[in-house]
């Protein structure tokens, strides 16, 4: 077995038995971080000589017998979850040389456990996008064809761990940020119920909107991450008091009595052939192992939540990034006259297109003139959204539709086309306004045409992309979903296939 295409079970047996140290592992994955980065640019800060340090921590821990799931795990961060003593960029100019003072709750309870943080991930600038294109830094390439985008804004994360270069990685969730680019790299990824992790010290999006999460090479690994970083924290005033399971007693293989329902508009006109296959095949599975299809479930106002998200987000985002003035932290322009300019050249120099579109976006919601008009009028469809999945959960435990409409697409495809690209995340995105938890995992490959692949045609790379299924489950209902997705990669392999980058 590969050192680096070890899952956090397997790695963390080999450990618990000394039949392999953390420094070793450690350096396992340093060195296909200089094997395959080049190729990838998974990255913004490889942190070699910390990783290391937190390694021989974790050997002391090993040996004293105080041995948890993730302890000497190397796992890499998301670039705008705060790291104290170790940059934290989210990938912008604004933030380029950003040290934080101060660990993020999610970092406070991995290092409590004696993990390892090999660097931190190269994702969208302040997570704003759908394709890791948006980074002031550069783009991160699709380990299954590195002419493709990863997804975004968690691109980097995903991206790592579908080329082994981290046994995990942690994102985080706005519109589809953790599932979007699990399902185009062929990994698990989960956006928790909102509340179920803490914020707290991860930089601002959409504050109502963002979440945390993992994105692992299975199930079991999901379940051991949540375990390890979810719960109340008095620090962040939306995190939720409600009391944590232990997510590992929810992996059953067996989906007898389960109801499952599929919403109809999320088969959206214009999805690639390929994905909606591969999607009802691996409904198909679900069937065979237990579970009661239901086929009549609606959720109408799922059309307007693209309208919602772009409404919403952009708001909390001119508010969030208010901060970013030049004066007391960040990225300055000092060559002006007066604080005015000073502030203006900041913010023109400091913030990339997509993220100054979505200030001006959300800044226009929010004036005086239109604040009802939008800004409001989108909360109250943001009502309506929410209500029809209480409504579709006392039909069905959970709801499965695809996780993108596409395969991952080229580099550069849609760039110019900023609506097309907002439509890579008309799947997710209902799922962060409503609040609700929902895990991508792999459910096959395709082909990235519109019609089915021709039998007759020999077969191409662009024809063996990944497709994510998206389990959807009700408010803090992750049991349910990690149950469903688990049983599904009992019965499939499609988890254990590993691109080759070599």
């Amino acid at each position: 077995m590969n050192q680096h295409r070890l899952t956090i079970h397997e790695a963390h047996e080999l450990l618990k038995t000394k039949k392999i140290s953390s420094v070793e592992l450690t350096k396992t994955y340093l060195a296909r971080i200089a094997q395959v980065e080049p190729k990838v640019k998974a990255f913004v800060t490889v942190d070699e000589d910390g990783a290391l340090q937190q390694a021989k921590k974790a050997d002391e821990l090993i040996a004293r017998g105080d041995v948890f799931p993730l302890t000497g795990i190397p796992g890499l961060i998301k670039d705008n979850i705060c790291t104290r003593g170790l940059k934290t960029t989210c990938s912008s100019k604004m933030l380029e040389n950003f040290v934080p003072p101060y660990n993020a709750t999610v970092i406070e309870k991995l290092n409590a456990l004696g993990a390892v943080i090999i660097g931190k991930a190269n994702m969208d600038e302040f997570a704003m996008g759908s394709s890791t294109e948006n980074s002031a830094f550069y783009t991160t390439h699709n380990p299954w064809d590195v002419s493709r985008v990863p997804g975004g804004s968690s691109g980097g994360s995903a991206a790592a761990v579908a080329a082994g270069e981290a046994v995990y990685a942690l994102g985080s969730d706005t519109g589809g940020s953790i599932r979007q680019p699990a399902g185009f790299c062929s990994v698990t990824g989960l956006k928790p119920t909102y509340g179920r992790i803490s914020r707290y010290g991860l930089i601002a999006f959409a504050s109502s909107l963002d979440q945390i999460g993992p994105l692992t090479q299975d199930v079991t690994d999901c379940a051991l991450v949540m375990n390890a970083i979810s719960g109340h924290d008095s620090r962040d005033s939306t995190s939720a008091p409600d009391a944590v399971p232990d997510f590992m007693r929810c992996l059953k293989t067996g989906l007898k009595g389960l109801r499952l329902g599929i919403p109809r508009e999320y088969f959206v006109e214009g999805m690639q052939a390929g994905v909606a296959e591969s999607v009802r095949a691996a409904i198909k599975k679900l069937e065979e192992l237990g579970a009661t299809i239901n086929w009549d479930i609606s959720l109408p106002h799922t059309r307007y939540s693209l309208a919602v998200y772009y409404i919403i987000a952009p708001s909390e985002a001119s508010a969030n990034l208010a901060r970013y003035d030049g004066v007391k932290y960040g990225f300055s322009y000092q060559d002006t006259q007066n604080m005015w300019e000073a502030m203006e050249k900041t913010r023109e120099f400091g913030f990339g297109p997509e993220v100054k579109r979505r200030i001006m976006l959300g800044t226009y919601a929010l004036s005086a003139g239109y604040y009802d008009a939008y800004y409001l009028k989108a909360q109250k469809v943001r009502t309506i959204i929410r209500q029809e999945f209480d409504e579709a959960f006392q039909k069905v435990d959970a709801l499965i539709t695809p996780t993108s409409p596409s395969v991952p697409f080229k580099i550069g495809e849609k760039s110019d086309d900023p609506l097309q690209m907002y439509l890579s995340d008309v799947c997710t995105i209902p799922i962060n306004i409503a609040g609700v938890p929902a895990v991508s995992i792999p459910a096959g490959f395709a082909s990235s045409r519109a019609e089915s692949r021709d039998s007759s045609r020999a077969e191409s790379k662009d024809d063996n992309l990944p497709v994510g299924m998206q389990v959807i489950g009700k408010p803090f209902g992750e049991e349910i979903i990690f149950q469903v997705a688990y049983a599904y990669q009992q019965a499939t392999d499609w988890h254990k296939r590993s691109p080759d980058i070599s």
